[in-house]
């Protein structure tokens, strides 16, 4: 049985490392909130939590009670198909929102798991509800992370349908270098934190199919390979793979 997560509640004593200070809040903050309405936003965080890596932040079916800002750390969410495969339906990093599967049922539809020791923020989401009719700014945050989401599902969608392994990986590469330049980290040169199978079955592709692809990539010159060290040496010959101009 794994160990249940470390809560932090959040006293006056360690307020000052809320939202106000943290190094994120750029990234899941409305862009240009008062001091007033960031002391307000600290008031929403009672507590954050400790999670170590292989352990889950919540499972399907739990209740949904609150959404989670991930301040360090990186997660994998996966649902369990009917044939009793883990499908691996989304990664996501420092700086992210998850805990949204659960809004639409009040539980949660799938599983939380820690790819490495991790720490969120809890946030009600009764009391994020109230604040935002308050925080118009807060309002247009949080509907651009649920339209974040939405648009996250059809790019799965488009990835599965319509492009080929190679293409597949290419693309998933590339959005990760995004998203790590967008947290001030190196756009080129990365750890992956997931497995080359958990990498396979977001990408509906088998184990076999990944490692072939991205030894493919590295012998185009595309990247270069060490374990779990990625490092990109050309993101625009990836690009034109999956047929995208150079950003």
């Amino acid at each position: 049985m794994e160990n249940p997560a470390t809560v932090i509640p959040l006293t006056a004593a360690n307020l000052a490392a809320a939202c106000a200070q943290c190094n994120l809040k750029e990234l899941c903050l409305p862009v240009g909130l008062d001091v007033d309405e960031l002391e307000r936003m600290d008031g929403l965080i009672t507590a954050r939590k400790k999670i170590k890596r292989s352990q889950h932040l919540y499972r399907a079916g739990e209740p949904f009670d609150a959404i989670y800002a991930i301040r360090i750390g990186f997660f994998k969410t996966d649902i369990l198909t009917e044939d009793g495969r883990d499908q691996v339906t989304g990664f996501q990093m420092a700086g992210e929102i998850i805990g949204l599967d659960g809004i639409s049922t009040d539980r949660h539809v799938c599983n939380a798991v820690a790819l490495e020791d991790s720490e969120v923020c809890m946030i009600p989401f009764d009391r994020l509800e109230e604040l935002s009719r308050k925080v118009e700014p807060l309002q247009r945050q949080f509907h651009k992370f649920m339209s974040r989401e939405i648009v996250r599902e059809q790019g799965i969608m488009m990835l599965l349908g319509s492009m080929r392994a190679e293409e597949r990986l290419a693309a998933f590469l590339l959005n990760l270098s995004q998203r790590m330049r967008a947290r001030g980290y190196s756009a080129s040169e990365f750890n992956l934190r997931m497995t080359r199978e958990e990498i396979g079955s977001y990408l509906g592709l088998k184990l076999e199919t990944v490692s072939r692809a991205f030894s493919r990539f590295q012998d185009e010159g595309f990247i270069l390979v060490h374990q779990k060290h990625i490092r990109i040496i050309d993101a625009d010959g990836l690009r034109r793979l999956i047929g995208r101009a150079p950003i």
